[in-house]
């Protein structure tokens, strides 16, 4: 991959809109240019994975989505690294260690503290990088189906002053996101992988179960050993969700 060049100029940052991806989107398809960063202080639409939607009171969260430019072919390394950016950014930004759960979460002590999703189109050498981080988020103020599931880098880190804020970490991503956008895909998935969740843990998904060991570096694929020993490999386009630890 050649060199890319510095990554959240020029901003677009509102006081709310109803996406920062679909903004970005639409910037992209205007010829913005790699590395164009749209922020919000809240998301009246905001989504994850499989349209479900990203919740988190205004202020508390770094919403952000990165126009990236590249060949086609760093499309399916782009998650890993950017899953890997975010996890150094959310460490040095509070005092807490971060894992991944395939294919796009953010984790601390199980809980999601980050999401990371992926648009674009890959044949025309773009992409938009949404990423949500939950920085000074309290458990009270979540949904209630999301306070035994999420967490925020203020309460992960204890509470403890100084409290992060949405810009360090902002700042924090876009620098690791630079490095990483431009690594060797072999160091990508290393350091993917030396934070996977799931590695070594059953788990199901929509269509079958079995145990997870880890991914393949050239596609991003989850590969899954089935109970019949077959290993099988999961896409993120084609799963609609992977639960750790409720394989039969």
């Amino acid at each position: 991959m050649s060199a890319l060049g510095s990554l959240g100029r020029p901003r677009l940052h509102l006081r709310e809109t109803s996406s920062t991806n679909e903004r970005a989107r639409e910037l992209a398809l205007a010829g913005a240019p790699h590395g164009t960063l749209v922020t919000a202080g809240a998301q009246t639409a905001g989504r994850g994975r499989q349209g479900r939607t990203w919740s988190a009171p205004a202020g508390a969260a770094l919403l952000a989505s990165f126009v990236v430019r590249i060949p086609g072919e760093g499309t399916a390394v782009l998650p890993l690294a950017a899953a890997v950016a975010v996890s150094e950014a959310c460490e040095r930004c509070a005092p807490v260690e971060c894992a991944i759960k395939w294919p796009n979460d953010v984790w601390i002590d199980g809980r999601k503290v980050a999401g990371i999703l992926l648009e674009g189109r890959p044949q025309e050498g773009w992409a938009v990088l949404g990423i949500g981080v939950n920085v000074t988020v309290r458990s009270g103020d979540l949904p209630d189906e999301l306070r035994e599931t999420a967490t925020s880098l203020l309460e992960a880190g204890g509470g403890r002053p100084p409290a992060p804020t949405v810009e360090a970490v902002l700042a924090a991503t876009a620098t690791a996101l630079e490095r990483w956008l431009i690594a060797d895909p072999a160091d990508v998935a290393a350091a993917w992988g030396a934070r996977d969740a799931l590695r070594g843990l059953p788990v199901r998904w929509d269509t079958g179960h079995g145990l997870a060991e880890g991914i393949d570096p050239s596609s991003g694929a989850l590969v899954v050993s089935a109970p019949d020993g077959r290993r099988t490999e999961l896409h993120a386009g084609e799963v609609a969700l992977v639960r750790p630890g409720e394989a039969d």
